[in-house]
């Protein structure tokens, strides 16, 4: 007899669920076994596409060179005992052993523990980044290195969440990082619905609305969660929701998270940063605004730099009280600190070539390369949702995701009761046995009664896949028809 079995576990963590990687991936990963073994003679396709799941690197996106360069040389400091080498041997540019040498003066080892909320100079560096971006100062010692985004999550829900009675407002279709997360700790979720008229805008009407019904049933509503642009939705929001938001966030004292690792994926309008319209805000009307507790979160995972496996993010706080402050180091002092090559990956980032620099032209190469792909596989696919019997899907805006409405026959509807799933379980689970493409029902994250969604991303090379999800949904409609 084992001591632990599933029925004595914590219940909290057996309760969370987590759709990214659930039955769908898992499967998709036997597939892919089989393919590498060359033993995929029975099945209809040759490959496999994990669109389940934001990892760019695992779909072939190339990493960035100077980040590897540099990266490179972080790793094996020897390196620099042959600078002449890098330089005429093996084309590395002066910078990328410049950065290399301030970084290692700074870290010392990216082997070595750094300070529990990062390397100092690193913050720096960020705090740059954040004054260039939004025009406002912002202060290194605000700002805490973490395990990506993620890690930063957790941080912010373990301090924020006291008891089974503490809600967090989540919009709904989230990322399940935020449902999954409230589960284990045994904390609220207060679902808001987006708008999926209107792109899936944030409706300040129903962010009041969960607000005041929670409010009603004796939750006690510490904070609401924006993710923007948006997961699963790629929805990119303009500045009046952001003001909308934190209008109310100021009136009913709510911590504000600003979930904004997709900041750089945006293809139609411009981010609009939390922290910058804030401050606009408590600029234009003094004191009304001086309240608001904003985290805003970013990570190396996305964008054009796709350093998903090298975990590396960063989150910074805006109006906390230095007592929480000062409990929020102690938290991340628990995990002793977010990997120190990650947070050097962090400050390349936020810190690139510029104009001028010896590594610039190949970099704005790289990184104009990588956005204009992934704009050019999002039409592809947008088009091809547009092609389809029953399928809705608006313009694609940014992060690296579509959202579409599929609408299914009774027949399967029926099929799908049979075999104990939601219609959109099923016609994901047949879709990744038809073609090979994996992607995620919309009930991993959440969606309204009576609706149907799924997730994928548009990550994968090329477009000829697309044409595989057509041929799909044209045999599935009449096969249930």
């Amino acid at each position: 007899m084992t001591r632990l079995t599933v029925d004595n576990i914590n219940p909290h963590v057996r309760a969370a669920k987590y759709a990214v990687r659930g039955e769908l991936a898992v499967k998709s990963e036997e597939f892919k076994a089989l393919v590498a073994k060359g033993e995929a003679q029975s099945l209809p396709f040759d490959d496999v596409i994990n669109a389940n799941i934001g990892n760019p690197q695992q779909l072939d996106q190339k990493p960035i060179t100077f980040f590897r360069q540099v990266a490179s040389i972080l790793e094996n400091p020897q390196l620099l005992e042959k600078e002449e080498v890098l330089l005429n041997g093996l084309g590395y540019k002066s910078d990328v052993v410049d950065r290399a040498k301030w970084l290692l003066k700074h870290v010392g080892s990216v082997g070595a523990y750094s300070a529990s909320n990062g390397v100092p100079a690193i913050k720096e560096s960020i705090a740059k980044f954040l004054e260039r971006r939004d025009g406002f100062p912002a202060n290194p010692a605000n700002i805490y290195l973490s395990a990506g985004a993620s890690s930063g999550v957790n941080t912010l829900l373990h301090t924020i969440c006291a008891s089974p009675n503490t809600g967090i407002l989540v919009p709904i279709p989230q990322y399940p990082l935020y449902t999954a997360t409230l589960s284990v700790l045994d904390a609220t979720c207060v679902p808001y619905y987006l708008d999926e008229a209107k792109n899936w805008g944030t409706d300040i009407n129903a962010v009041r609305s969960a607000y005041e019904k929670a409010k009603a049933d004796g939750t006690d509503v510490r904070a609401i969660v924006i993710i923007n642009p948006g997961n699963p939705t790629g929805a990119s929001l303009p500045e009046e929701d952001i003001r909308q938001i934190l209008d109310f966030a100021a009136k009913e004292n709510l911590v504000v998270m600003a979930d904004e690792v997709y900041q750089t994926n945006v293809f139609v309008g411009k981010f609009h940063s939390f922290k910058a319209v804030l401050r606009r805000m408590q600029q234009e009307k003094p004191g009304q605004y001086d309240g608001v507790e904003l985290a805003s979160l970013h990570s190396i995972s996305k964008g054009m730099v796709g350093e998903c496996g090298h975990r590396g993010g960063y989150f910074e706080l805006c109006g906390f009280d230095p007592e929480v402050e000062a409990n929020i180091y102690k938290f991340v002092s628990i995990m002793l600190c977010a990997p120190v090559i990650g947070q050097c990956f962090v400050e390349m980032m936020v810190n690139p070539p510029r104009q001028g620099d010896p590594s610039f032209e190949l970099y704005d190469k790289e990184h104009s390369g990588i956005f204009e792909g992934l704009r050019q596989r999002a039409n592809a696919l947008h088009k091809a949702f547009s092609e389809m019997e029953g399928v809705e899907c608006g313009e694609p805006q940014g992060s690296m995701y579509l959202f579409p409405t599929i609408n299914v026959p009774p027949k399967a509807g029926e099929a799908a009761a049979a075999e104990g799933r939601s219609p959109d379980e099923f016609y994901c689970m047949r879709l990744l046995e038809a073609t090979g493409i994996c992607v995620v029902p919309g009930s991993g994250f959440g969606q309204k009664d009576g609706s149907l969604h799924f997730r994928t991303t548009f990550l994968a090379p090329g477009t000829e896949w697309t044409g595989r999800i057509v041929k799909f949904h044209d045999e599935f409609m009449d096969k249930y028809r």
